[in-house]
């Protein structure tokens, strides 16, 4: 099996494994949002290349759910952070660059970026990641 490097590159992934039954390749859907979102940021990056491993990972069913869990089903998740990130980022007092923003612009960015995590966290897709678990768990 071959080692993920020690060290992160930016939108280098760390090579698959080689495994005896090759997964697909990533569809459109996903693969086109992984290539749109190329070298905006080195975070996103980062977060592009995860995404682009948990696709091609031969994960096991423990894993499976852990990875669903953790994106989406669990109660603390990472499409929950996302919201938090976009209310973070859109907000005047812990983002600087949108400090030349006449007042009312701000608010509105802000309240913005409130509906969207407000929206996120308490209309979220929680219940079907969450079932889906439970029936591969067996439940």
């Amino acid at each position: 099996m071959n080692e993920y490097p020690p060290i992160h590159r930016p939108g280098e992934m760390a090579p698959i494994p080689d495994r005896r039954h090759p997964m697909p390749p990533l569809d459109d859907g996903l693969g086109g949002i992984l290539d749109d979102t190329a070298g905006i940021h080195p975070g996103i990056d980062l977060i592009r290349d995860g995404l682009r491993l948990l696709a091609l990972d031969h994960l096991t069913r423990e894993q499976t759910m852990s990875v669903l869990a953790a994106l989406a089903g669990a109660e603390q998740n990472l499409a929950d952070g996302i919201g938090h990130l976009v209310e973070r980022l859109t907000n005047p007092t812990t983002n600087p660059a949108l400090t030349h923003l006449d007042p009312d612009t701000a608010k509105n960015v802000q309240l913005e970026g409130e509906r969207y995590r407000h929206e996120t966290t308490a209309y979220g897709s929680r219940p079907r990641a969450a079932e889906a678990i439970a029936l591969i768990d067996g439940i």
